[in-house]
């Protein structure tokens, strides 16, 4: 088998194989590119009243108890917490996809709205579907991409080659 026709039925292969995986991460990834201009993707972040903490953390727990959507009873229902001093804020990352942002001084909530970006980041690199997928499934994928395009130019190489070396003659 010459190396042109394998370079064509590996390329062709391999697009079989990473069309899925490859659509769901362009698909996922457009979006994570759009996050911060496209609210229902990831809340806007807000600004407090002033530029630093002094709201204690029994304080920002009850201002977040206090959001039914939440659905905050303890500091394990609460996936993270982003202080941002600068802009006098607290972002709270709840276990049901919440996020609750807290002005840092008074303990105001400032914004409620689901986050989707985690959610949509876990697709994107694999780990929803499985905690080995990222490994098993889109690494080789990468990898068979990485193939596609060096068979892809291989097959556009040669016949380019080819042609410039008639024209020569």
């Amino acid at each position: 088998m010459t190396l042109a026709k394998w370079s064509r039925k590996a390329h062709r292969i391999g697009a079989l194989v990473s069309a899925l995986p490859l659509l769901v991460v362009i698909a996922t990834g457009l979006l994570l590119q759009l996050k911060k201009e496209w609210s229902w993707v990831q809340p806007p972040t807000l600004r407090g009243t002033e530029a630093h903490l002094a709201l204690t953390w029994d304080e920002l727990l009850e201002a977040v108890r206090d959001v039914e959507a939440a659905e905050v009873a303890s500091y394990d229902d609460i996936v993270r917490i982003d202080a941002q001093p600068s802009r006098g804020l607290l972002k709270v990352q709840c276990d049901n996809g919440y996020e609750v942002q807290v002005d840092s001084v008074n303990g105001a909530v400032l914004s409620v709205a689901y986050r989707r970006s985690d959610l949509i980041e876990s697709l994107h690199d694999g780990s929803w579907f499985h905690p080995r997928a990222k490994l098993w499934v889109f690494l080789p994928i990468a990898f068979i991409l990485c193939g596609l395009w060096i068979s892809g130019v291989h097959l556009w190489l040669v016949p380019h080659l080819a042609r410039r070396r008639r024209r020569r003659v």
